[in-house]
């Protein structure tokens, strides 16, 4: 039983850890889908937590990752997600760049997600994270299809990140042969 409590302390702290390499809106947002996942929230309460994150309302609905009217506050779903080719990689929240990755692989599928996750560089490995946070928090709270969402990111990343890495691989042969 001991055994047991201490492996739930560890995976507590390293989620705590975790956590602080996300940015802020990343962070506002796991607590927001812990709460209400993609559904309705009072603004009020987005708007203290988004104080408590360091960030704000607005700026999130700014960013793309999440919808602001009539006084509810929603994340936007996987299926509405768009990232605009104009933003850099590095200014865009790793909430918003993971349900992206899960949607291109979703739909175009692992050669569209590799290429993707070919431009994204050293934000990577916190994507397949959060994914991994997600799928525990879902599969804890019942919450299957979410969860079958993230796995399929998690399941698929050993390949994902094998094509991405032979995507990179060629791109750098390709422009050794230029010169």
């Amino acid at each position: 039983m001991r055994g047991g409590s201490l492996q739930k302390t560890l995976n507590v702290k390293s989620q705590t850890e975790q956590e602080g390499e996300f940015d802020e809106a990343t962070r506002w947002a796991l607590i927001w889908f812990e709460q209400y996942q993609f559904n309705d929230g009072l603004y009020g309460e987005a708007e203290t937590l988004s104080k408590a994150k360091n960030t704000s309302v607005q700026g999130m609905v700014e960013l793309g990752i999440l919808e602001a009217k009539a006084g509810k506050v929603s994340l936007i779903k996987r299926s509405a997600r768009q990232i605009n080719s104009k933003e850099a990689s590095e200014t865009i929240p790793i909430w918003k760049l993971t349900h992206y990755l899960i949607h291109t692989l979703d739909e175009k599928g692992e050669m569209a997600a590799a290429e993707m996750l070919a431009k994204l560089g050293n934000q990577a490995s916190l994507l397949r994270d959060l994914a991994y946070r997600l799928y525990s928090l879902c599969e804890r709270k019942g919450w299957t299809s979410e969860a079958i969402a993230y796995n399929s990111l998690v399941i698929s990343w050993p390949e994902i990140t094998r094509l991405a890495s032979l995507l990179k691989h060629n791109q750098s042969s390709t422009q050794l042969g230029l010169f």
